[in-house]
């Protein structure tokens, strides 16, 4: 599930991304997304979480 967000010219501060594919990632492993959304409701891991804010680039 993809998930829209505006993509802006400065990093979002306190997340750190390091999927260089995103279209959202910025050098030094931050990322450029407004806002981000994480999936899935009653994860036990991390392992079972995804980031659905998630395009290619």
């Amino acid at each position: 599930m993809e998930f829209k967000a505006q993509k802006m010219d400065h990093h979002n501060p306190g997340v750190k991304c390091v999927v260089n594919t995103c279209h959202y990632y910025a050098q030094g492993d931050y990322c450029n997304a407004e806002r981000i959304e994480v999936h899935h409701r009653n994860a036990k891991n991390s392992q079972e979480t995804d980031c659905a804010t998630f395009s290619p680039k």
